[in-house]
């Protein structure tokens, strides 16, 4: 499917790296005008230097695990960008941590950016939003939809992210639809550098990842991209409040 995105105004969070990234490079394709977030001006920086677009994308690096952050990324973006379409919330933090070892520091590093994050760009963003009636795209997770073990604060976080999309679609329609993606497991840095590979046994941690979904691999950061601009494009105008699950199949059941 081709998507025409030309004029479109969006905001992309977490947009350095993984499936921000990918989100921001394939909004940038389909001719929008894009902000792209992070934590520091340096990341950002890195981050557009690999895209392509140099006159449709512009920096709005500001941490999303505050609320002051969330404000000032969106309307770093607003006023750079005249006005905003889209939002997509892609800022993510995850560990992998058991109920003994998880403190009220993960909980508050975890809530902070996947689920507060989430909350206060959105609501900074609604008065432009609700201008142009345009649209938000959050990003859970297959772990927003059932539990997995060593990820119950990460869990509670995405899954609090797909219910928050529930609660936004009904609150804010007809003016601005709201829908989210729920990820497998994406072959992503974050997957491979922050967790495979700091394994005691990183082959057999990757095999555990792949045999993971019943389609036997890891998603692309593409794919889910894909499914991102499908939800924020016109095709989509009668969604809200839908949780589209690109997993590989890992909740159709056990």
């Amino acid at each position: 499917m081709q998507f025409d995105f030309s004029d479109k105004r969006i905001l992309v969070t977490g947009g350095t790296r993984g499936i921000g990234h990918a989100v921001a490079e394939a909004f940038l394709i389909a001719g929008a005008r894009v902000a792209i977030n992070g934590r520091t001006a340096q990341s950002v920086d890195a981050a557009m230097a690999m895209m392509d677009g140099n006159d449709q994308r512009v920096a709005a690096p500001w941490d999303i695990g505050t609320v002051g952050g969330c404000e000032s990324a969106v309307n770093s973006a607003i006023d750079t960008l005249g006005g905003l379409d889209i939002l997509v919330n892609s800022a993510g933090v995850g560990w992998d941590v058991t109920i003994e070892d998880s403190d009220e520091k993960l909980w508050n590093q975890t809530l902070d950016v996947n689920l507060k994050g989430t909350f206060f760009c959105c609501r900074a963003a609604l008065g432009a939003l609700r201008e142009v009636r345009g649209n938000i795209v959050n990003v859970a997770s297959d772990a927003g939809l059932m539990g997995t073990p060593n990820s119950a604060v990460y869990c509670a976080s995405k899954g609090g992210v797909v219910n928050l999309t529930r609660a936004m679609a009904l609150e804010l329609a007809p003016d601005v639809r709201v829908n989210c993606v729920c990820p497998g497991y994406v072959d992503t840095d974050m997957v491979r550098r922050d967790w495979i590979e700091q394994g005691d046994d990183p082959a057999e941690l990757e095999q555990t990842v792949v045999d993971y979904a019943p389609m036997k691999r890891m998603a692309t950061r593409k794919e889910i991209a894909h499914a991102i601009l499908y939800l924020a494009s016109h095709d989509a105008r009668f969604a809200t409040g839908t949780t589209l699950q690109i997993d590989g199949g890992s909740t159709a059941g056990r």
